[in-house]
C-alpha cells in the first residue's frame, strides 16, 4: 500500500513556515525531517507515525486512535502510530505534527 498523498499534502501545509524541513521516502512512506531528525511520517500502513519524547510514550497511548509503534515485532519507545481516523481534521492533525516537530527540533542537528 502506498502512503496517503493527501495526508502528506496536509502536513506540508502545516510545515510551510518551518525551517530545516526535508522530505524522504522511507519504509514505503514519506518522512518529514527537521534538521535531519525524523519528526513525523505518513505511513504506508495508513495513518501517521509521530516521534515523541520516549518518557511521554506511555501517557500518550491513552489517547483515541493512538497505538504503539511496532518495528520488528517490538514496541518502539519514542514513536507512536496515530490511525487515520484520528487525523481527519486540521484540529486533529496539527497537534501531532507540532509534537513531532518540537521533539525533532530539540535534538542535535544531523550532519549531512
Amino acid at each position: 500500500m502506498a502512503y496517503d498523498t493527501e495526508l502528506a499534502d496536509r502536513i506540508r501545509e502545516l510545515l510551510s513556515t518551518e525551517r530545516g524541513v526535508e522530505e524522504k521516502t522511507m519504509f514505503g512512506g514519506l518522512a518529514f525531517l527537521i534538521n535531519g531528525n525524523m519528526s513525523v511520517a505518513v505511513s504506508s500502513k495508513g495513518g501517521l507515525m509521530v516521534r515523541v519524547p520516549p518518557e511521554d510514550t506511555a501517557r500518550l497511548l491513552d489517547r483515541d486512535h493512538v497505538e504503539p509503534m511496532i518495528m520488528s515485532g517490538r514496541e518502539t519507545r519514542g514513536w507512536l502510530r496515530v490511525q487515520a481516523e484520528g487525523l481527519r481534521t486540521r484540529r486533529q492533525l496539527s497537534p501531532w505534527v507540532t509534537r513531532g516537530v518540537e521533539y525533532a527540533k530539540s535534538l542535535p542537528a544531523k550532519q549531512r
